[in-house]
């Protein structure tokens, strides 16, 4: 089989992918907090999530993808203060939790689907799990790692002598660093694995533990739910990297110490930040959000923007900006032409030529060496290019490449999938409707801007069809 190689944030260094079970990878990726729209930066994560699986099963590997929608228990302070942020949404939003996150979780998921992301083998709600996290909870204390403060249950990291190593964390900094707060914390870097609801507030989402009414924490969701569905120790986790220093470092944490083994995970995969143009990382809390759906308000399709997300590799930081994407679309638009082109000369072959395999080779290698798909697409450009291999080869390659980039090229439709600006499509409405009422001056002055744009109109029984004109790819 194939050899993969993938730099692991554990060790620091690029390494051979040596799968648990032979012809297997259990992958478990951090899912959204489903308390608002997840921005174009979160979903990042995701695209990069879906490449990693599409490779693997590429190359005939068995996946096993689970995710996790954290619906309750994620506070708005990695330092287990402040509310929960959903109770938080909720109050903005007029609705209780549980329809926050009902809402929340179906955008998320129609965002995903326009970016061509699988859905996850399994998609576990932390709200489905809560006897699985109490349990966990509980292995912990009876390991003694454990103690009860006023506000909740939290995990003793002092107990924990690898604490903080994935991270590369100055635990002794922080500690010297550290006052004794109200809540009474042994150590600056302890975290909840479960929190009590106030006193005299009615949460909408609290249960019964052996420790006192309330929720979990938002670590313990992730390590309770990994280890059901992929058990005590699995292959991949993915996440952002602003998950390292503390949601990841304490997964390892609880996840270790209740269980007994270690490692946890063998390979920790972490994708960049993609920022705005004043170099500021997007948060929800900080109101600078775009989502899938403003991008397609302005007239962008959502595939574009995972091409873009393509041309750098997951490790770089992105700056996004909407030139970018621009180039992008330009990009893809011309991609889609030519592979319409090839698609409409190929015929079955038997057999790819010497110079066809090589470039099948090439793929693999980029796609396989860190998830290089920069190198992938460049590889894909080539095939295109080549003068030396036929139309029905290309087809045959590019068939293959698509599984592992998510365009769905073979379906693709020219009318339908190379995406016309929304500004387009408002102008040819209005021209349908100008036209249903006779106003045939009006008509043809939208016809004439539409034309001035660089696009070509056809009308049909249905209304009018519109595309772009030959050249204006």
């Amino acid at each position: 089989m194939q050899k993969i190689y993938f730099y692991n944030t554990r060790t620091r260094k690029k390494e051979e992918f040596r799968p648990i079970e032979q012809g297997k990878v259990g992958i478990y990726s951090c899912g959204p907090t489903v308390y608002a729209y997840a921005h174009i930066g979160n979903m990042r994560a995701y695209v990069f999530a879906d490449s990693l699986r599409r490779m693997f099963e590429l190359i005939g590997y068995d996946v096993k993808h689970v995710m996790n929608i954290t619906d309750v228990g994620h506070l708005v302070s990695d330092a287990d203060d402040g509310e929960d942020k959903m109770e938080v949404g909720k109050k903005l939003e007029g609705l209780d939790a549980w329809g926050l996150a009902e809402k929340y979780t179906k955008a998320f998921f129609k965002h995903a689907e326009k970016l061509h992301i699988k859905k996850p083998h399994v998609v576990c709600k932390a709200t489905d799990h809560i006897k699985e996290q109490i349990e966990m909870v509980k292995k912990l204390e009876d390991a003694d790692y454990t103690y009860i403060i006023d506000d909740g249950v939290y995990f003793d990291t002092s107990k924990f002598a690898e604490y903080g190593k994935m991270a590369k964390l100055d635990i002794e900094g922080l500690q010297l660093g550290a006052r004794i707060d109200s809540a009474g914390k042994k150590n600056k870097t302890d975290f909840a694995l479960w929190k009590f609801s106030p006193k005299d507030t009615k949460r909408d989402m609290e249960w019964d533990s052996p420790w006192g009414r309330g929720f979990p924490g938002w670590h313990i969701e992730c390590s309770a739910m990994s280890s059901k569905y992929l058990g005590e120790q699995f292959d991949i986790h993915t996440g952002g990297i602003d998950h390292i220093p503390v949601h990841h470092t304490n997964e390892i944490a609880q996840s270790e110490c209740a269980s007994g083994k270690e490692p946890f995970v063998n390979y920790w995969l972490h994708c960049e930040f993609l920022s705005l143009d004043k170099d500021t990382k997007m948060s929800k809390s900080k109101g600078d959000v775009l989502t899938i759906d403003s991008l397609e308000e302005k007239g962008y399709s959502p595939l574009a923007y995972r091409y873009l997300l393509l041309t750098s590799h997951y490790r770089n930081p992105i700056k996004f900006s909407f030139d970018s994407l621009k180039m992008a679309k330009k990009t893809l638009r011309k991609l889609q032409k030519h592979i319409l082109s090839i698609k409409k000369n190929a015929k079955d072959i038997v057999a790819l030529s010497d110079i066809a395999i090589k470039h099948k080779e090439n793929f693999l290698n980029a796609i396989c060496d860190d998830l290089n798909t920069a190198k992938a697409l460049a590889e894909l450009h080539a095939v295109i290019a080549d003068k030396d291999i036929t139309d029905s080869e290309k087809y045959e390659l590019i068939k293959y490449f698509d599984l592992a980039l998510g365009f769905d090229f073979v379906n693709m439709q020219e009318n339908k999938d190379i995406d016309i600006p929304a500004e387009i499509l408002d102008l040819v409405a209005m021209r349908d409707e100008a036209r249903q009422n006779k106003n045939w001056e009006e008509s043809d002055r939208l016809r004439d801007k539409i034309i001035g744009l660089g696009y070509e109109l056809k009308d049909t029984a249905n209304g009018a069809e519109v595309r772009l004109k030959d050249g204006n790819i």
